[in-house]
């Protein structure tokens, strides 16, 4: 469907039904730009239109302000952060030691009595993988190969996998089934076996699954998408529903942590964050999972700044705490902790108070080595 061929006769409509400023035309635009003419006239009405709404709007976006560790009848988490979870937050150096993690923060987040859980996690890759043009990137072993899991990177799944989300998909799958396996316990020393499904996949190549453990005990059982869509939400509910007080999880969503003007404008509610959700934003989805239960219970997140690697850490019962890598690529060095999810600027800002120069200046020796 050609969006910028039928979103101006939508608009044009909107404006002479009164929805909107009946004097503003719409001519041959983009979406975007498009959708920044709505937001516009959108601010316009709510200005104009303020004393005699009164808070209205600002009641209509709470649902913004609105924390993802929210407590319900149904999931009795923790909000409050834990001082001593914040303390011990440490990135994990391997494949071995990130599973650990994961699955014990899985474990703690359902003793507390939640069964709906979401987590980000880094993925398994080699370490040429960088060599782009002289080396083809295979799928990695881990799980009974002869190689070591020791010498494999823990990398964000991001635009830097040649293969793209099935090659992300084939590395999640099997970090998962980790996870689950960690996660679940073996009884007797036999683990739990495991069950892929993906007829949730329904093109095939979205690089979605559905991972489901088949314990001794029925009530054991856990069920986890990996990397599911926004139009996985359905099944993720029809699964959710059938559980019961059973484990779901979504292991690595499609959609990203931060927000951009599709998604704050589909977060807004009524007509314009209904078409906001049409146009693809992950407000409605993100709504119908938080009716679920689900909450974020482990995250950890990587990009680049100041030239360096960055890693962003939260489990439930903590706050966000960012760490910068050092240049010998041992380790990680805390760089400070917030209660909201750090902006690229606010680990830019930690950065320079902890006195960390730009990478390319400490590797030719213009400013010290970041130890």
């Amino acid at each position: 469907m050609n969006f910028n061929r039928i979103l101006p006769i939508i608009f044009s409509s909107i404006a002479v039904s009164g929805a909107f400023c009946p004097t503003t035309t719409y001519g041959p635009k983009t979406t975007s730009q498009l959708l920044s003419s709505l937001l516009l006239e959108k601010n316009k009405n709510d200005s104009a239109h303020c004393s005699s709404v009164g808070f209205r709007h600002k009641r209509q976006n709470s649902f913004l302000l609105q924390s993802t560790q929210t407590s319900s009848d149904s999931n009795k988490i923790t909000t409050n952060s834990n001082e001593a979870t914040n303390a011990v937050m440490t990135v994990p150096l391997t494949f071995d030691a990130m599973i650990k993690q994961v699955s014990q923060a899985i474990t703690d987040a359902k003793s507390q009595g939640t069964n709906r859980q979401i987590v980000r996690v880094l993925l398994p890759r080699d370490p040429n993988s960088g060599n782009l043009g002289q080396y083809f990137e295979d799928a990695v072993e881990v799980e009974g190969g002869t190689r070591s899991t020791q010498n494999l990177l823990l990398a964000p799944p991001d635009e830097s996998w040649q293969g793209g989300i099935m090659q992300l998909y084939r590395a999640a799958l099997p970090t998962c089934k980790e996870i689950l396996r960690r996660a679940s316990g073996d009884v007797g020393g036999v683990p739990p076996k495991l069950v892929e499904d993906r007829s949730v996949d329904e093109s095939g190549v979205d690089g979605v699954g559905l991972l489901m453990t088949q314990s001794n005990d029925p009530k054991d059982d856990i069920s986890c998408f990996v990397q599911p869509l926004q139009e996985t939400v359905d099944a993720i509910e029809t699964i959710s529903s059938q559980a019961g007080q059973r484990l779901c999880i979504l292991m690595n969503p499609q959609w990203r942590n931060v927000d951009d003007a599709l998604d704050s404008a589909s977060k807004s509610g009524g007509f314009f964050g209904s078409f906001a959700s049409f146009l693809g934003g992950k407000g409605s989805s993100l709504k119908r999972l938080e009716d679920a239960g689900y909450r974020e219970v482990y995250t950890i997140e990587g990009y680049v700044c100041k030239g360096g690697n960055v890693r962003l850490m939260k489990r439930f019962d903590s706050n966000w705490v960012a760490f910068a890598q050092n240049d010998s690529e041992t380790d990680y060095i805390r760089l400070g902790e917030m209660k909201t999810r750090p902006s690229y600027q606010d680990v830019e800002k930690m950065l320079d108070d902890k006195g960390i120069s730009l990478k390319y200046a400490r590797d030719i020796g213009l400013a010290p080595k970041l130890e």
